[in-house]
């Protein structure tokens, strides 16, 4: 509802502020064009009455939640997957549980699909932006019962709602009775693999690597209707579910170079392979999507 086609190419935040404005010319935007991080969080969020995340990703779900609740600021914290969103109100003042009382940490990096790789139904977001925007109004406005310590769930699908009741994690390391986080913490949107980073390649360094002769294993961690979609010639395919119970029929010596769709299953799977103890692992950065791009040669079929 917010950004059309005439924005592409504009930064989001510029696109919002002039639909915004065009929206309501009395009120005031301020925008910010820098990523949240730790160092920065609790300064942006210091100057607000309400915070509302509408992010993509986890380690931004997190330093959100961390600096509003170190701030003692609500977080009307919104999440949209394909067909489903959900929302809640996580408020200090009012003793809710906060958001690591329902996700404790970020999952791996590939762990949960993105919106790029799943996909997301157009209206969903502004449904459920909507009703973010209806709860940040209840509170900066005293009215109503805010969703505080509750989670509305949406189902477009069946044209369901459901709330559920959220109770705080006595173990919460933020929220809890002995916290052990003090200031906002960082998570990296790369594996860490044997204390390292991972490691990378874009698809033309890969198409060079594959000319050259790779000596090692090319994996496909991607489902059997994607592999037969499209692949990139001689891998091999262990969709990322099936991996952690194949790891003993894979020789750990040989090098390896795994893909998915764009990246981030890919990167999973190198995670499993590196604490099981496989030592040269390369994840395709952006997956086949980037290697079709790169014009890299590809196999359909069975």
């Amino acid at each position: 509802v917010l950004h059309g086609e005439g924005a592409l190419g504009r930064p989001k935040t510029a696109s919002a502020r002039d639909r915004l404005r065009d929206l309501n010319s009395d009120i005031t935007i301020e925008t910010h064009d820098t990523r949240l991080t730790a160092d920065n969080a609790l300064e942006l969020c210091q100057t607000y009455d309400v915070i509302v995340d509408g992010s993509d990703n986890f380690p931004t779900r997190f330093l959100a939640n961390d600096a509003s609740w170190l701030l003692s600021k609500p977080l009307v914290s919104g999440a949209i997957f394909q067909f489903e969103g959900q929302l809640s109100v996580f408020d200090r003042n009012r003793g809710t549980p906060c958001y690591r009382c329902l996700v404790p940490e970020p999952p791996a990096p590939g762990a949960v699909p993105s919106c790029r790789e799943a996909g997301v139904i157009g209206a969903l977001p502004g449904i459920i932006g909507s009703l973010q925007a209806m709860e940040a109004i209840k509170i900066l406005a005293g009215h109503g019962d805010p969703l505080a310590g509750r989670m509305l769930h949406y189902d477009a699908t069946t044209a369901a709602f459901r709330k559920i009741q959220l109770k705080p994690a006595p173990s919460c390391p933020l929220c809890g009775p002995r916290p052990t986080i003090t200031s906002p913490i960082d998570y990296g949107t790369s594996c860490a693999a044997s204390g390292g980073q991972l490691a990378e390649i874009d698809a033309q360094e890969a198409r060079q690597l594959l000319q050259d002769g790779f000596d090692g294993i090319l994996l496909d961690v991607r489902e059997p209707a994607e592999h037969a979609g499209a692949r990139i010639p001689g891998c091999h395919l262990i969709p990322l579910r099936d991996l952690p119970g194949q790891l003993d029929s894979l020789p750990p010596e040989k090098p390896y170079l795994v893909y998915c769709k764009i990246g981030q299953r890919s990167a999973h799977a190198a995670a499993i392979l590196h604490q099981a103890g496989f030592q040269k692992v390369t994840n395709l950065q952006g997956g086949i999507m980037a290697w079709l791009e790169a014009r890299g040669p590809v196999e359909t079929g069975p």
